[in-house]
């Protein structure tokens, strides 16, 4: 955390120089107070308040920094019981605590500025690529942070990296290289935390017979070998908005390699977390026909690794490519409503023996927004559906904005299904959620 603090102290102070001091910055921020309360058992998953201060600073025409902390104090701290260290991320960008109810984190940190024809931004940031609701196909360049699996909003679980990004318009197309030597991976939550992943797709698969133990995570630290790559190239063709995406990366969950031996209470395997290489080339598409909006994202990952149950297996481990897609209708047809509907399909190439998921995995999701009172009042709920397990997650919400700068809001977070799905493995963990969010 204090390598974060001092990396962009330095970056500050190199760009921006004397004309720092022409304008004076602009300083703002952001409370929100959460209370979640199970729905299942005697106690409240939370209560919690975030603080989210932000500071934009003009250091010239063309030049402008951002800043963006985050302070968050949780009254009972059961969803990450005890503060654990974040080892999948790099010590540039880990969050910092102050006992066991409390953490503080430099979310963002960069410079913008034009050199040229191209548009630089340097620093800690997020980069979004994907435009899909609730599930991700190509919005993989930041990592997540799953202390709440996804209830969080995308914008507060990506986990910002210091990145080099530069936007070159070349024609009637826009080119966005990306430089990532931050080698940090989704940050996953411990075995004791409330939801912590129990799905055995999720696990090191069982091998009968065999007594099994789990080595440290084995995290990529090497500044410059381990980087991650990307380019982006966005055109507006023929009425649609189009981009070709690809990323070279290490895939942010890990594999659980095993390698087998003996012990004194009979045959062991031994499995070591590892993050692997791998190629991610996809687009998107969207187009708006009256009320109807139409919009997709496709990705092609090269080298999938996922846990296979095969005793003949020599590491536990099969190796695949995979083809994700995510088809989203919206429709706007009525009065100050959203109806979105999407598809999302996940398709391993090769058939192996022994897979923790099913080669063609498809959820839906299906959004519904209304407003009402000059957008004063929002009725909202989206449902996450998987097809292939039956389980999934309902989330209404009902918010009002009592003042421009305060809004109030309840929901409620019901998953359903077997313990074997993705969702239904949080079927317990059921919760009501009281909310307010306060800006200066």
């Amino acid at each position: 955390m204090r390598r974060g603090w001092i990396w962009g102290s330095a970056v500050v102070a190199l760009l921006a120089g004397p004309s720092a001091a022409m304008e004076p910055p602009e300083l703002s921020i952001l409370v929100d107070s959460e209370w979640a309360l199970g729905m299942r058992g005697p106690h409240s998953q939370k209560l919690e308040v975030v603080a989210q201060p932000e500071l934009h600073w003009a250091l010239g025409a063309d030049t402008r920094l951002t800043a963006i902390g985050r302070l968050r104090a949780d009254a009972f701290d059961r969803i990450l019981p005890g503060h654990p260290r974040a080892t999948e991320v790099s010590s540039f960008s880990r969050v910092g605590s102050a006992g066991d109810h409390v953490d503080f984190e430099l979310r963002e940190l960069f410079i913008e500025t034009q050199w040229g024809r191209t548009w630089l931004t340097l620093g800690k940031q997020q980069i979004v690529w994907g435009q899909a609701d609730g599930l991700k196909v190509l919005d993989v360049v930041n990592p997540q942070d799953f202390r709440e699996f996804i209830l969080d909003e995308f914008d507060d679980s990506r986990i910002p990296l210091w990145t080099v990004n530069a936007e070159v318009p070349i024609g009637a197309a826009n080119v966005q290289l990306l430089w990532l030597p931050d080698p940090s991976y989704h940050d996953l939550p411990e075995p004791d935390a409330t939801f912590a992943f129990t799905a055995p797709r999720f696990l090191p698969p069982q091998l009968p017979g065999h007594l099994p133990s789990l080595e440290q995570t084995n995290r990529p630290r090497r500044l410059l070998a381990d980087s991650d790559a990307g380019i982006r190239i966005a055109a507006f063709v023929g009425g649609f908005d189009l981009s070709v995406n690809y990323l070279y990366h290490r895939a942010d969950r890990p594999v659980f390699e095993g390698r087998r031996g003996s012990g004194p209470f009979g045959p062991t395997v031994t499995f070591t977390p590892r993050y692997r290489r791998t190629h991610l080339l996809g687009g998107t598409f969207s187009n708006a026909f009256g009320d109807l909006t139409l919009r997709g994202e496709v990705g092609w990952t090269s080298d999938r690794r996922l846990s296979v149950e095969d005793p003949s297996d020599t590491d536990l481990v099969g190796q695949t490519g995979e083809l994700a897609y995510v088809l989203g209708l919206d429709w706007f047809g009525f009065r100050d409503t959203l109806l979105s509907f999407q598809v999302f399909q996940s398709w391993l190439l090769r058939d192996e023996t022994g897979w923790l998921r099913d080669r063609l995995e498809s959820n839906l999701t299906f959004l519904v927004r209304r407003e009402f009172w000059n957008e004063r009042l929002r009725l909202e709920g989206i449902w996450l559906h998987n097809l292939n397990d039956g389980d999934g997650l309902l989330r209404p919400k009902l918010s009002f904005e009592l003042r421009d700068d305060l809004t109030l809001w309840a929901g409620l977070d019901i998953f359903y299904g077997r313990s074997r799905g993705v969702f239904g493995e949080f079927d317990g963990r059921d919760r009501a959620v009281l909310g307010m969010k306060w800006g200066w």
